[in-house]
């Protein structure tokens, strides 16, 4: 993975000026392009697209200081106006292109990304692989932001707004592991990029015969093997933690791969005040 991640840089690199095909690298390297694109944003802590911006402004303002007219610079970056470029330039730069061609800057250059595995042995993963049968997850679903570190209050309230007998009811229906009440997020931005929309829901697990209530929502999940993370410690700092290890150090260290679907949180016990937690982090993965 570490050297599919150098290939994709050098692709970037290959590409600056025009159309960045990852869905062919990935493909030539045995991999998916979702999966690279959610490795590349949790160990580079940028999305993959982010990255390109960086790099093509990144070279953009050395040309600004050359003799090519500002429109011609726009189009060689793919950009069809100067007002375009322009934004995306002051987005990264912090200044118009017109400032660093009168005053020379200033300029923030995002240098070349170089992967490199730092092997420390310092997290320990309790960690096991699921062969589940299609499986219905149901329950109360809303869209939410994308929020890396602490609790996230959009899907806070959408908990607290259901009463408390509802959350009974939901776990009555709950014949299917993984078991309890389930954090759901699905739909997520494959580059991970923090803000973009997912769909979070608050529901349980049910075989595939079983019949679902007309008023939740229902998510369909096919056959297939899940890695399971066990996790216990302060809520949610652990399980985050937790989270980014599966890329930084599991992933890169075992034949699987991310597949397209959603995360799966499980309680299995915790405080009562919720300051701790023992917690199972569903993925869905399958074989390199």
């Amino acid at each position: 993975m570490i050297s599919a991640l150098n290939q994709v840089v050098e692709l970037v690199e290959d590409h600056l000026t025009d159309e960045l095909d990852v869905g062919s690298l990935a493909s030539g390297l045995g991999t998916t392009e979702y999966h690279l694109r959610r490795m590349f944003s949790s160990l580079a802590g940028m999305p993959l697209s982010e990255y390109v911006r960086r790099r093509r402004m990144s070279v953009a303002g050395a040309d600004l200081l050359g003799d090519d007219d500002l429109l011609t610079i726009a189009v060689r970056y793919g950009y069809g106006s100067t007002e375009a470029f322009g934004r995306a330039f002051r987005a990264v730069h912090g200044v118009a292109p017109g400032d660093v061609r009168r005053d020379g800057g200033p300029l923030r250059t995002q240098p070349r990304l170089r992967f490199r595995l730092t092997v420390e042995g310092s997290t320990v993963m309790n960690t096991r692989i699921a062969d589940r049968p299609a499986f219905r997850l149901v329950g109360h679903a809303t869209r939410v932001p994308l929020i890396h570190e602490g609790v996230n209050p959009h899907i806070q309230q959408h908990i607290a707004s259901l009463p408390a007998a509802e959350h009974n009811r939901l776990k009555a229906l709950s014949n299917t592991e993984p078991r309890g009440l389930l954090a759901v997020s699905a739909d997520v931005d494959p580059d991970y990029t923090e803000g973009s929309e997912l769909t979070y829901l608050h529901g349980v697990a049910v075989d595939a015969g079983t019949a679902a209530p007309d008023d939740l929502d229902i998510i369909e999940e096919p056959a297939g093997e899940w890695a399971v993370f066990r996790t216990e410690g302060d809520y949610p700092a652990a399980l985050q933690e937790t989270w980014a290890a599966t890329a930084t150090d599991w992933f890169p260290s075992n034949p699987w791969r991310l597949r397209p679907g959603p995360s799966l949180v499980a309680v299995l016990d915790r405080s009562a005040d919720f300051s701790t937690a023992t917690t199972e982090l569903w993925l869905p993965v399958e074989r390199n």
